[in-house]
C-alpha cells in the first residue's frame, strides 16, 4: 500500500497542479473518480498486468465515455498507461480529492454514531467545527452501534471521541490509575 501511495504521490500532485491551472478541479476530481473506480474493479486490474493489452486500450477503459482524445485529462490518463502506472489510479484520485479539500479549505469530517443525527444538530456540529478548524466542514455521517451513544468524530489528523464507550474506557483507565 505504501508503495502504491509512493508512486501516486507525483501524478495526484501533477494533476491537482494542471487542474488548478486549468479551472477545473470539479471536473478533474469527478473523472479522476470515475477512472479510480474502473481501475479498482477486479476485472480491470487483472488486465493492467497481461501483455496482450495494448496500454493504450487500458487508457481508452478508464478514460470516461465522451472525454476528446486531446484533453488534458486523457493525455494524463496515456501518461498513467505509458508509466504503467494505471494500477495506482485510486490512490491517485483519494490523494488528488485531499489536495483540492485543502486548495478549497474544505475539511471532511467523518461522524459515527449509533442513531441518526438529525439535521439541527448536524447544523450546529458542522457550526462548532468551523469554529474550531477555521475551514469549511463536509459532514459524513455513519451509523456504528459499537458507539452505544454520542459521537465519535474523525477530522483528518484529529478524533473526537464522544461516544459512550470513549467516557467509559476514559472513566475506567482513571479509576485503575
Amino acid at each position: 500500500m505504501s508503495t502504491a501511495l509512493t508512486f501516486a504521490r507525483p501524478y495526484a500532485r501533477a494533476a491537482f497542479e494542471l487542474a488548478r491551472a486549468n479551472n477545473a478541479l470539479g471536473a478533474w476530481a469527478g473523472k479522476l473518480a470515475f477512472a479510480a473506480q474502473v481501475a479498482a474493479d477486479a476485472r480491470v486490474a487483472a488486465l493492467f498486468g497481461d501483455p496482450r493489452v495494448a496500454q493504450a486500450d487500458l487508457a481508452a477503459l478508464v478514460t470516461p465515455e465522451g472525454e476528446a482524445a486531446d484533453s488534458p485529462f486523457a493525455g494524463f490518463v496515456r501518461l498513467l498507461a505509458e508509466n504503467r502506472r494505471l494500477p495506482v489510479l485510486p490512490e491517485i484520485g483519494a490523494l488528488f480529492e485531499e489536495l483540492k479539500q485543502e486548495a478549497e479549505r474544505v475539511l471532511k469530517v467523518n461522524v459515527r454514531s449509533a442513531t441518526p443525527i438529525d439535521a439541527n444538530e448536524t447544523a450546529k456540529l458542522k457550526d462548532a467545527l468551523k469554529r474550531r478548524f477555521g475551514r469549511d466542514i463536509e459532514i459524513e455521517q455513519s451509523i456504528d452501534a459499537d458507539v452505544l451513544g454520542g459521537a465519535v468524530i474523525d477530522a483528518g489528523d484529529v478524533v473526537i471521541d464522544g461516544s459512550v464507550r470513549g467516557r467509559l474506557a476514559r472513566l475506567g483507565q482513571a479509576l485503575t490509575q
